[in-house]
């Protein structure tokens, strides 16, 4: 096929991706307070962008579709960038709520230089490469390659279970028939066991994404953390389950800082030979090379371009740093370490994206690093109190939108290389999605918070929406700066339990074995509610299931029914999740209906866990074909 014959950079085309772009990150920025992680949304958008470019009298192109799903995904993975980091500022106490132009600025001014940063890699690490296999961007490579026949089903899936999705959390969150999560304790002595898990389709369907192996991961982490660590580590008194909350996010879900710490730097490690070489790359590109002549499919955004565009974005960043902390040798400091870090992330992003794929990138153990690093250096310079907690998770916020925004066009580089696209249209249509995507995820946060506190909820850092990273990164700025404590001996015996962690996988790839113990999953689950890993646990199963029950080529077409399914109904409940609250913050609350029908607590419990019974099976049914 050639790019010439079919058209590709089309006006439906920008504002559809444009759209989906806005929506995607809406949806994410809910999923991921709640969840504490984002799935690609690259899957999805392309089935829907096929979808509704069918209808039209001229039916959409391969490359329309691909360029659509590369808009989207800009929004999904800049909504991972800012909802790991902004919100500390929240919980830290800096700010009150959320500021619309810093959080927006620097979402944009993050996602353009991830995609800056990651384009003078594109040839070493997705053209040459050959042991990167890109799961993600080959599967949706496939999706676009799938044909008519299967775009009008496929859409349909991803409507049908986005209708559910929402259909659940209007019933549980707006109706009132639905708990949100269903948990219980007991004391042993001073010992407090815990159990609980949430009521929630789209946790079922990160497991059912993410698939077994990674959902037992996550599993152990919360297990280690939750059935092991507050039992043998806390002492508790009074009502069982404030004790177990409590114990764990005072005490044991620093060991996943621990755990994380060790991760990013054996993901580092993993990735020299790629550093180098794109280094070399980047030093060839910018030496004088020339693109006349290239095939369409073979060029990249102009060199001249993106290094002007880079210092744009620098200099902007300089003048939001200063802006906040009106502190120039703060402001420098904070600058420098930025560009390095980011610099350097996009690599270690890039290349963790080609070997596990977009949903598992470790993005957290990666900004973990530049806190740490950029707090470190602050604190030996002897930058201390509000100025110190504002740069470094500004450092934090930058970094982090450009591991997400680089790994995520990386991936979609890959998809766009083995459908034959052209890059250059792809990286201009990633900077609309994200010049799109970055002022939707201000007045959502502020609409979440605000919403809660105005519902006698707790905001952004409590239960309603855990926020675990920004929690966590709240809690080590304040360490370094704010004249707090860390518990510096669950840290350490996080870092322990990453290096036995490395060591027992280490052993299992000299044996051959196809489980691995990937750290970054485990060392999540270690510092995300365990409520929220159980049905993770309970998807990856159902993933699992649905494959044993299929039979030859039937499982890999019923696994992406299934992964339509999913993503039908992570969209379905953030999206009404969003909604209700925007309505929370103009003072419509729920309904309560099952109070009111004086259905009791129990009954209300067994109605949520028939709920959600009844999501498995839904999920079941649909990842196969109507016979």
């Amino acid at each position: 096929m050639e790019n010439s014959k079919h058209y590709e950079l089309t006006l439906r085309a920008f504002l559809l991706g444009i759209l989906l772009s806005s929506v995607m990150a809406a949806a994410n920025v809910y999923l991921g307070l709640k969840a504490g992680m984002t799935v690609s949304a690259s899957i999805p958008a392309a089935v829907m962008a096929m979808g509704v470019l069918r209808l039209f009298p001229r039916r959409g192109s391969i490359f329309e579709s691909n360029l659509v799903q590369t808009a989207a995904s800009a929004g999904e993975s800049l909504a991972a960038g800012i909802i790991f980091t902004m919100p500390a500022l929240v919980i830290a106490g800096i700010w009150k709520t959320f500021d619309f132009w810093i959080t927006s600025l620097i979402a944009l001014t993050g996602g353009v230089l991830g995609t800056l940063f990651m384009i003078p890699m594109r040839k070493v690490f997705v053209v040459e490469n050959k042991e990167l296999a890109y799961p993600e961007g080959l599967a949706c490579a496939e999706v676009l390659r799938a044909g008519e026949g299967e775009n009008a089903s496929g859409a349909a899936l991803v409507f049908g279970s986005l209708v559910v999705g929402g259909l659940f959390k209007f019933a549980g969150s707006f109706l009132g028939f639905f708990k949100s999560s269903l948990e219980a304790a007991v004391l042993l002595g001073q010992r407090v066991f815990f159990i609980g898990c949430d009521v929630s389709p789209a946790l079922i369907a990160v497991g059912y994404i993410v698939k077994l192996h990674i959902a037992i991961l996550i599993f152990m982490g919360g297990a280690l953390a939750w059935l092991v660590g507050i039992p043998l580590l806390g002492k508790a008194s009074g009502d069982p389950v404030e004790s177990a909350w409590h114990l764990w996010s005072t005490q044991i879900r620093y060991m996943g800082v621990g755990a994380m710490a060790v991760g990013g730097l054996a993901s580092i490690y993993r990735v020299r030979a790629g550093l180098a070489a794109a280094f070399q790359e980047i030093k060839k590109q910018f030496s004088g090379g020339s693109a006349a002549g290239l095939e369409e499919r073979e060029r990249d955004m102009r060199g001249s371009t993106i290094l002007a565009l880079s210092a744009l974005c620098i200099l902007m960043i300089i003048g939001i740093y200063h802006h906040v902390t009106q502190d120039w040798p703060v402001t420098l400091t904070a600058a420098a370490s930025m560009v390095v870090l980011s610099f350097f992330m996009t690599a270690v992003a890039s290349y963790i994206v080609g070997l596990v794929g977009n949903s598992n990138s470790p993005v957290s153990g990666m900004t973990i690093t530049a806190v740490l690093v950029t707090g470190g250096l602050l604190y030996i310079l002897g930058f201390s109190g509000a100025n110190g907690i504002l740069a470094t998770l500004g450092v934090a916020g930058i970094v982090c939108c450009v591991a997400c925004t680089s790994g995520d066009v990386c991936n979609d580089l890959k998809t766009g290389y083995l459908i034959g696209a052209s890059p250059r249209r792809q990286q201009w249509m990633q900077v609309a999605g994200v010049l799109a995507g970055a002022f939707v995820l201000a007045p959502v946060l502020i609409a979440m918070h605000e919403g809660s506190l105005r519902m006698g909820g707790t905001g952004i850092g409590g239960r309603d929406y855990p926020a675990p990273q920004a929690n966590l990164f709240a809690n080590l700025t304040r360490g370094f700066f704010g004249g707090g404590s860390l518990p510096w001996n669950m840290i350490a015996m996080g870092c322990g339990v990453g290096v036995l962690i490395l060591i027992l996988d280490a052993v299992l790839g000299r044996q051959g074995s196809r489980f691995r113990m990937h750290l970054m999953p485990v060392a999540v689950g270690i510092y995300l509610p365990f409520g929220l890993s159980v049905p993770i646990l309970i998807g990856g199963l159902l993933s699992q299931w649905v494959g044993y029950r299929s039979w030859g080529a039937e499982k890999e077409s019923n696994h992406k029914r299934g992964v339509l399914v999913s993503s039908g109904m992570i969209a379905g409940e953030s999206l009404v999740g969003v909604a209700l609250a925007i309505l929370a913050y103009f003072g419509i609350g729920g309904l309560g209906i099952a109070a009111r029908m004086g259905l009791s607590s129990g009954g209300v419990e067994l109605l949520s866990a028939g709920a959600l019974a009844a999501a498995c099976l839904l999920f079941y049914r649909w990842s196969f074909p109507k016979k």
